[in-house]
């Protein structure tokens, strides 16, 4: 048998945490080294490997149902290659150090089992449609695979160049940035995008870091109607863009 499809066979690598191609990643387990998984993003394993779903403790629990952040995850260990991909989202590897790292929960594929991470409230005198106020935030030493909606922008901060960012295309931040949310207009349009530009919220960073960016945001199209009602229209409530795109590529 002949084809082009024989040219995307598995990688050979000696590194534990590698991307297959740009929408896929490999993970080599030793039966010692358990990763977590965004749960139903396996996509095929090789060897001994079991998947079993993480316990949530109390406090985990409630910062979901309170925020609406979290991490539904899979355990995956044994002894093997598992390769994971979400929606052919583009994957990327980082390395998360003592600093940690702060995402929205909606854009980790995997992580090594050592990190830490809990949910914590950026803050601002107004809720955010969108990405929202509460974000996540991931401490320890050890790998994170994050999913972007194509090839991101990674721009540095420094103390004397601040960094704004769309709202609703901010992926992830370093943890000791000072972040600032604010809108994008006077203060009685606060709940209206900005005039026709299609603007609304924006995250200022200072001190020292990095931000990552995704080329796409959250919210549909300027004007675009989604689900009823008032809240509706600014990406709000149970019928707002969130909850019409649990589980999609944009969110």
């Amino acid at each position: 048998m002949q084809s082009s499809l024989f040219a995307h066979n598995d990688s050979q690598t000696q590194e534990r945490w590698s991307l297959q191609n740009k929408q896929m990643l490999r993970v080599t387990l030793e039966g010692h080294d358990d990763i977590l998984a965004r749960k139903g993003t396996m996509v095929a394993y090789q060897g001994l490997m079991e998947f079993d779903a993480e316990y949530q403790n109390n406090q985990q629990g409630r910062a979901r149902a309170h925020t609406g952040e979290g991490l539904d995850l899979m355990r995956c260990h044994g002894q093997g290659t598992v390769y994971l991909a979400n929606l052919a989202q583009h994957v990327h590897v980082m390395e998360v150090e003592q600093d940690g790292l702060t995402v929205d929960s909606s854009y980790v594929l995997a992580m090594d089992s050592s990190l830490h991470h809990e949910v914590i409230a950026v803050d601002s005198l107004y809720g955010i449609s969108g990405s929202g106020k509460y974000q996540l935030n991931i401490t320890g030493r050890g790998k994170v695979a994050l999913m972007t909606s194509g090839a991101p922008l990674m721009m540095q901060v420094t103390p004397d160049k601040y960094v704004n960012c769309d709202a609703d295309a901010i992926v992830a931040w370093s943890t000791g940035l000072r972040v600032q949310m604010q809108a994008q207009t006077h203060s009685s349009g606060v709940w209206r995008r900005r005039g026709n530009t299609g603007e609304g919220w924006e995250l200022s960073f200072m001190g020292s870091g990095y931000a990552l960016v995704q080329p796409s945001e959250l919210l549909p199209p300027q004007n675009a109607q989604i689900g009823s009602g008032l809240a509706a229209q600014y990406g709000m409530g149970q019928q707002g863009v969130r909850g019409q795109n649990q589980g999609n590529v944009w969110s």
